[in-house]
């Protein structure tokens, strides 16, 4: 049986059960006195972003559970790992309200869920290594999550509930409506960049990628055929400043902390790698 039918059966044998008026034991907290631990994550966008149906609107935070040992499973699943689907996956498993649409979660939502979620699971404590930028020399680093700040929305989407927001282009004068990447357009460029290298093509186009995934019209063209070629062909000053643009405004996790070099003993803010350690510590 895989792990999608037996989560099924439990929810279904679950509900069963309560509809026959048979009371659902708590093994866990009934006959070992432990209850797994519920968190309450703030989600940087506030949910102003998303429509009903996402079962995100208007949610300034989201609870969770702590990671288990049937979590780790997951981590280990190598179909997921395959498919690119586990942090996906993690976050479904760990959430109370089984209603989220986890794909429609932007992505800095979604990290601020799995940054919570390591937390929980191995704590707050991150060591990695990580280059100076300054003399090159790599470094064993440990970093507090807990101390990351949270870069919350600060500009208005076009209409509330919806995830699209406006630029106008310094050198075009183009008007555009871009949105934050959700999980589902990151698990998107992911496959078509698979698809691509087995095809023996060239994947070195990572910045028009994205924007042909970001950008939803430009002067009300819709046409993504059109986008596209707007967008290959745009001023490198306006792809630049839309970029930035999109970058300093999308709320999300500040992934950013301050080392000390053991070699040149400068003190650099650093970008913190998102290793396989983020989720596999190691806990001696």
């Amino acid at each position: 049986m895989s792990n999608e039918q037996r989560q099924g059966n439990e929810v279904f044998g679950a509900n069963q059960a309560q509809q026959a008026g048979f009371q659902i034991r708590n093994v866990m907290k009934d006959d070992f006195g432990y209850e797994v631990p519920v968190e309450a994550v703030p989600l940087p966008s506030n949910g102003v972003i998303y429509d009903q149906e996402t079962g995100l609107h208007g949610k300034e935070t989201l609870e969770i559970k702590s990671m288990t040992a049937k979590e780790e499973d997951i981590l280990t699943s190598r179909a997921l790992i395959k498919k690119g689907t586990v942090i996906t996956e993690l976050i479904k498993s760990c959430l109370i309200d089984k209603t989220v649409d986890v794909d429609a979660m932007i992505s800095g939502d979604r990290n601020a869920v799995m940054t919570a979620l390591r937390i929980t699971g191995y704590g707050s404590d991150y060591t990695v290594q990580v280059d100076c930028p300054d003399c090159g020399a790599g470094n064993k680093q440990t970093f507090m999550l807990t101390d990351l700040p949270i870069k919350r929305l600060e500009i208005s989407p076009i209409t509330e509930g919806a995830n699209l927001f406006e630029f106008t282009l310094p050198v075009t004068k183009k008007k555009v409506h871009f949105k934050f990447l959700t999980g589902r357009d990151e698990q998107e460029m992911s496959t078509i960049s698979e698809r691509q290298k087995k095809q023996g093509l060239k994947t070195d186009n990572l910045v028009t990628s994205r924007l042909n995934f970001s950008v939803v019209s430009v002067d009300g063209v819709t046409d993504k055929s059109k986008i596209g070629t707007f967008i290959r062909n745009m001023p490198a000053r306006d792809s630049l400043a839309l970029r930035k643009y999109i970058d300093s405004n999308e709320p999300g996790i500040e992934m950013k902390s301050w080392m000390q070099c053991e070699s040149c003993d400068e003190h650099t803010e650093v970008n913190l790698p998102l290793g396989a350690s983020f989720f596999w510590p190691d806990t001696e």
